[in-house]
């Protein structure tokens, strides 16, 4: 048991902190096909600069480590409730150094466990095989990618697609919209699994399980197979790009399964993944609890630093922008100045905000004077050094369309002057900018590592009772990057790649599988 829990707890850090050889040739080949200078180049070449510093810190490439989802197949005979004991405490031990956000929070009262551990977590899912090893997959799915799974049930009306019917063109026209629907919030360019059939919860799972397939694997089902080759080369047509900055690649990756149906249900599922695809697998002794093999692993190893002529990171700007320095408090007049397309780089104090602390402030007064400020949706993954102090040890940012509700009514009451987050915010949001003079800043999605390395000190926290990930913190930072994605003038770029790519999803109304 000894041996199997320290295989266990390898797995675990390595998909926390290493991406498969599978998935990052895909982010090279989207290098490759970006004009260096553009946000989308900018954007991948920050995701690489992270993906290198995850690995050497072998900490979290993204802050949100998900929940941990674990696929198992074992020899008959094999005691699963023992495995899965080991599991439990791998994933707390994880959990207290670092290594995975403390993600499990109780439904009902709100209360974070603290070590990932709780009814229904982690998931682990067993299967008996006549081999005498043990596969043992996981999987670190986030919360930002989690929101934009979609099912559909056919037939359906689909914006842009017109009807979806049920048969192999309806299921086509369904994974192009799942993929538009997604836009930039999952921080895209995202991999999607599709279940094809099933019943509303099988249908999910069968979508999930499609992505612990190899990147480069090929689809034994000739229908299947030309789908998958369909999706890849046109949703990368609907312009949505990276970070849904724009751009040549907005999917990196398609894996479709089929299974049976009732006559009366027909479902199309999407699990969509966000670019820190973090999935890896190991086969383990069964008597020794050693590992023997990691997979995902085979193939050729890039060298994501390259090619050199798209080597600017967040911290250089697009060809056509200005970099402009931002330092808390800031006035309307700074904020007015700024427009659609600007590079930030902001200097001092930052304060974090995410949904308990939205929902909190709507009805209580801050903890803090906000007034000027900027509020960081980003959830933390922190620890104590040795002296008792705060650490950050990954800190990219959440997807802000969940504090739509919350964030324009906030921003006039407490007088903050920009949020910033990932993915974008809807209207309310845009006209409170417009109205009050706020600007939506855009980080990278996922950049955990880049953005840590920002953050030069913790001066305070608030509320953390709420949990870590949920709690105020107080984060002074120097040349902490970000693109004006929505501006106080009314202009978004979220809306605007929105609109053009709809308007690029129509011209796949027409059947193309007969």
């Amino acid at each position: 048991m000894e041996k199997l829990f320290e295989s266990m707890y390898k797995l675990i850090v390595e998909t926390s902190t290493n991406l498969p050889k599978d998935v990052r040739r895909a982010i090279y080949e989207a290098k490759l096909k970006e004009n260096a200078g553009t946000r989308a180049a900018m954007s991948l070449a920050t995701i690489s600069e992270n993906i290198r510093m995850a690995d050497e810190n072998v900490s979290p490439i993204c802050q949100d480590t998900g929940l941990p989802t674990f696929k198992i197949k074992v020899p008959v005979g094999v005691n699963q409730l023992k495995i899965k004991e080991v599991i439990k405490e791998a994933i707390a031990k994880a959990t207290k150094d670092g290594k995975l956000r403390p993600n499990s929070v109780d439904s009902l009262t709100g209360e974070n466990s603290g070590d990932n551990l709780g009814e229904g977590t982690p998931v682990i899912k067993f299967e008996q095989w006549e081999k005498d090893f043990m596969d043992v997959r996981l999987i670190l799915k986030g919360g930002g990618c989690e929101n934009k799974n979609i099912q559909y049930s056919l037939p359906c009306e689909l914006e842009g697609l017109g009807r979806a019917g049920r048969d192999l063109d309806g299921i086509r026209k369904c994974i192009l919209h799942s993929v538009y629907q997604a836009q930039g919030q999952g921080c895209s360019a995202g991999f999607i699994g599709v279940g094809i059939g099933g019943d509303r919860t099988s249908g999910y799972e069968l979508a999930k399980e499609q992505l612990f397939r190899s990147v480069d694997d090929v689809n034994p089902n000739e229908d299947l197979r030309k789908l998958e080759e369909y999706i890849m080369e046109n949703a990368n047509k609907l312009g949505i790009g990276t970070m849904g900055f724009g751009g040549e690649t907005t999917l990196l990756g398609c894996k479709i399964g089929a299974i049976n149906r009732i006559p009366a249900s027909f479902f199309v599922s999407v699990a969509y993944n966000c670019w820190a695809f973090r999935r890896l697998g190991v086969y383990i002794d069964p008597e020794s609890g050693e590992i023997t093999k990691w997979l995902y692993q085979d193939g050729e190893d890039v060298d994501l630093s390259n090619p050199p002529a798209n080597e600017e990171t967040a911290a250089s700007s697009d060809s056509e922008s200005r970099v402009v320095t931002l330092e808390a408090p800031i006035t309307e007049e700074q904020i007015r100045e700024l427009k659609v397309g600007d590079v930030v780089r902001i200097n001092g104090i930052i304060y974090t905000g995410r949904d308990a602390i939205h929902k909190y402030l709507m009805d209580h007064d801050s903890p803090v004077d906000l007034n000027g400020q900027i509020i960081y949706h980003c959830g933390p993954v922190m620890l104590k050094d040795e002296n008792g102090n705060w650490e950050v040890k990954a800190a990219g940012p959440t997807t802000s369309i969940r504090e739509e509700p919350y964030q324009g009514d906030i921003m006039k009451k407490f007088g903050v002057r920009a949020v910033m987050g990932k993915g974008g915010m809807g209207p309310k949001t845009l006209q409170a900018l417009k109205e009050h003079g706020g600007v939506y800043l855009n980080a990278i999605g996922g950049a955990a590592q880049y953005y840590a390395e920002c953050i030069k000190s913790v001066e305070g926290v608030d509320l953390l009772e709420f949990g870590i990930p949920e709690a105020m913190w107080h984060l002074r930072v120097e040349n902490f990057t970000a693109v004006v994605t929505m501006d106080s003038h009314g202009n978004s770029l979220h809306e605007d790649v929105d609109k053009s790519s709809l308007e690029k999803l129509a011209q796949f109304k027409e059947p193309v599988f007969k």
